[in-house]
């Protein structure tokens, strides 16, 4: 038998040596082609030398450089996922420029803008000269840098001012960290509020290199800590996690409620305005 197999492996070992070689090129061309459409539709993000070590936590840059496509297939896939995700507006006029504050009749201070990292140093400034008079702190924001947004909520919640998202407004991706903050939190119709996934600023390459993991699960706990110090669900926090950084993961009216973003119904703002700006 061992002689009859012999014999037969002698007799077609060029055509079996043949045949392997046409399979393992049929593999190779299959692999370079899957690498050529995950290239052309954006799936794999190769990472720029010149900007490749993180320097602070922002919202708007992808923390880590994983391929789009994954966060935004399992999202739908994962425990609590949802399959409503919209595109990330781009902020334009007011939202698109740095954060103000103006303070108008009814004890409202509007903060409308982007936060940057020197945000939370003008809301804490605003905060010490017309403290007295601040009752809610009405948000109009795109977001921005996640650890102002977490320093002004924190300072919301000592001063012990309301918060509110005004009908029509939006307060996203870091903007309902500083939401959070209110001990007293209203939402007017047509509202939105949403989250998404955190992220990594990239600086010059004379920085010197971070652990981008790290840095994104540092941040991300802070996030979890600050939510639940503040009442509201970590379900909040799941939701943002699975929504990829260009997208947008909106809370829809029952469920502002039932996680407890938000806290009673919003009020008509006043109509009469006075004050001070900034």
């Amino acid at each position: 038998m061992q002689q009859r197999v012999h014999d037969w492996l002698a007799e077609h070992a060029e055509q079996l040596i043949l045949r392997w070689i046409f399979r393992g090129a049929v593999l190779v061309v299959i692999g370079v082609l899957a690498v050529d459409l995950a290239s052309i539709n954006g799936w794999i993000v190769y990472p720029d030398p010149a900007t490749a070590t993180p320097a602070e936590i922002r919202e708007d840059r992808p923390a880590l450089k994983l391929p789009n496509l994954v966060p935004s297939l399992l999202a739908p896939l994962l425990p609590g996922g949802d399959k409503r995700l919209v595109p990330l507006p781009r902020p334009d006029g007011a939202l698109a420029k740095p954060m103000t504050f103006e303070l108008v009749g009814g004890g409202r201070l509007m903060a409308t803008g982007t936060i940057t990292p020197e945000t939370s140093q003008d809301f804490a400034a605003e905060s010490e000269r017309h403290g007295e008079y601040i009752k809610t702190v009405v948000l109009n924001s795109p977001g921005g840098s996640v650890s102002d947004a977490l320093a002004m909520g924190r300072l919301i919640r000592a001063k012990r001012f309301a918060t509110e998202v005004e009908p029509g407004k939006s307060c996203v991706s870091s903007c309902p960290l500083v939401f959070a903050g209110g001990v007293e939190r209203r939402a007017g119709e047509k509202a939105t509020i949403g989250v998404h996934q955190v992220a990594a600023m990239h600086s010059a390459a004379n920085v010197p290199p971070r652990d981008e993991m790290s840095v994104g699960q540092t941040i991300s706990a802070r996030c979890q800590r600050y939510l639940g110090d503040m009442g509201v669900s970590l379900q909040v926090w799941v939701h943002a996690m699975e929504t990829p950084h260009d997208s947008l993961f909106v809370f829809k009216p029952d469920e502002l409620k039932s996680l407890n973003i938000v806290t009673s119904a919003a009020v008509s703002p006043p109509a009469a305005k006075t004050a001070t700006a900034r």
